[in-house]
């Protein structure tokens, strides 16, 4: 379904033009976009370099959590990194992105330091939240989250782009969910809100076929989310295409930029692991199936077949940053498990912006009590 298609040279290694085949988008009242990338070295190999390290945090946070290092609740997006590495390779800094609790790649790709997000899911004081975020709510420059409540970020992303579009800024947002939260009520609000008002948003729907343990097709009377939209146009792409992925969010950010208003794109993709860490994610699907999606349609070894095929890497640069990427994240965990614990009276700050205190809060007892 999702396999790698088009695999064409047509240009040189310093500049290579990639045809992405004919499968790679379906347009719901709207065309498409191009399925011709064009892009230089330096640019394909950052992107692979991007993608090599996502996985490999998100390596690093599952034995950490296996070691017990992590604790509470935590969301990998093994085999999904395409979409936080293309999203962000379409966006400028300007724009902003809001995502649900699978944040770790996108909060990594909008400038979060590697060690800041390993920190923050060990608790640790110099993690991106302090320590006190955990796995579901890290941030970044222009990244809001990281949503603990299922669908709740949609709307927040309109907000945000009724901001932007607001002080007339030539920004967008980028509001992501998954197909389980696609049924949500205040998604078709935000939708509604947002076409309204021609917001300046892209509702990008990660449909990786299960919501937690649920198959999308046991709880979606229309599996077809990039067409749910109704009134706002769609998009479905291949998004275990870094590329494919790249080139949609480009495509609909010059849209909205230039007052066309929102998108829905539907990013086709899936997890190798459980919904999270406590889920095996082998109990509503066979094993067969996830080592075939792993075999046929891994976002890196496609791209690498791509890198490969139209000469610009060698295999021995590519193993070169595939060592690299495994060295830094290392380097980055030792980081982080060295980092201390916040102290207990820090969880009284950030409540709420200094000089704009209540006179106390209360704890778990009237012994408890903060008073500012």
């Amino acid at each position: 379904m999702y396999a790698w298609q088009g695999n064409r040279r047509i240009g040189s290694a310093d500049s290579v033009t990639i045809d992405l085949g004919d499968k790679a988008f379906e347009g719901y009242n709207t065309d498409v976009p191009s399925s011709q990338v064009t892009l230089g070295r330096d640019e394909a190999l950052g992107i692979y370099r991007a993608m090599q390290e996502v996985r490999r945090l998100e390596m690093a946070a599952d034995s950490s959590y296996k070691h017990k290092l992590i604790r509470g609740f935590c969301h990998l997006c093994t085999g999904q990194e395409a979409v936080p590495v293309g999203v962000e390779r379409a966006l400028t800094g300007e724009d902003a992105v809001i995502t649900a609790y699978r944040c770790h790649g996108f909060t990594y790709m909008r400038g979060a330091p590697a060690a800041g997000i390993l920190a923050e899911l060990m608790g640790r004081r110099s993690g991106v939240s302090k320590g006190k975020g955990g796995s579901m709510h890290m941030y970044a420059p222009n990244f809001y989250g990281g949503n603990g409540i299922v669908g709740a970020q949609v709307p927040l992303g309109a907000g945000i782009a009724f901001a932007q579009k607001y002080r007339g800024a030539a920004a967008c947002t980028v509001a992501l969910y998954g197909d389980g939260a696609a049924n949500q009520g205040q998604v078709f609000e935000a939708y509604n809100m947002a076409k309204l008002w021609d917001l300046p948003v892209l509702f990008v729907c990660e449909n990786n076929k299960y919501g937690m343990g649920t198959a999308a097709s046991r709880a979606a009377a229309n599996t077809d989310y990039y067409t749910r939209g109704q009134y706002i146009p769609g998009i479905r792409v291949n998004g275990m295409d870094v590329l494919a992925v790249r080139q949609a969010i480009a495509f609909g950010r010059q849209r909205a930029i230039a007052g066309e208003g929102p998108m829905v794109i539907e990013m086709k993709t899936y997890r190798y692991g459980g919904h999270s860490m406590s889920d095996p994610g082998t109990t509503y699907r066979t094993r067969e199936e996830i080592q075939h999606m792993r075999s046929t349609s891994d976002p890196i070894t496609g791209y690498k077949h791509r890198l490969l095929d139209n000469g610009v890497a060698s295999e021995d640069d590519l193993k070169a940053i595939d060592k690299q990427a495994k060295k830094f994240v290392d380097e980055e965990l030792a980081k982080a498990k060295a980092e201390p614990e916040p102290q207990a009276h820090e969880l009284w700050d950030d409540v709420y912006v200094k000089g704009a205190e209540v006179p106390y809060l209360r704890g778990r007892v009237p012994e408890e009590t903060h008073h500012y």
